[in-house]
């Protein structure tokens, strides 16, 4: 990053020193060696310019990013969501068969009842 001068007035810091007491060479020393500190260590307007820069690309890598995450899991929720739709099938016509095991073996058993209970009315009737 290129460093621009930050604006600092080294003449009123010489003579606010000179009149503290300082020499003027001394105060000379103090505000060149504070200008360079300030250069050195603040940030520039082409410095902020140049993070935003750099915030605003990762920016567009996140976003592109996102949107790719997005597409694979709705590739992702979509595939699930026709196993589920297979296995919900495959168990109702499981089910379906079940149930009609269930009532094929249910009237089974309600006819034989009622013959039984024919043939004990029967046997009733001829005792009486």
């Amino acid at each position: 990053m290129a460093t621009e001068p930050i604006a600092f007035d080294t003449h009123r810091f010489v003579k606010r020193l000179t009149e503290s007491g300082f020499t003027e060479r001394q105060a000379e020393t103090l505000a060149d060696e504070q200008v360079a500190l300030l250069n050195a260590n603040l940030a520039t307007k082409a410095d902020i310019a140049a993070v935003k820069a750099d915030i605003a690309k990762l920016r567009a890598e996140l976003k592109a990013d996102i949107a790719k995450l997005r597409a694979e899991l709705k590739g992702d929720v979509a595939k699930v969501r026709a196993e589920f739709k297979g296995d919900i099938a495959k168990v109702q016509a499981e089910l379906k068969a079940d149930i009609a095991t269930v009532k094929a073996d249910l009237l089974k058993w309600m006819i034989g009842a009622l013959i039984a209970q024919g043939g004990l009315v029967v046997a009733l009737v001829k005792l009486l």
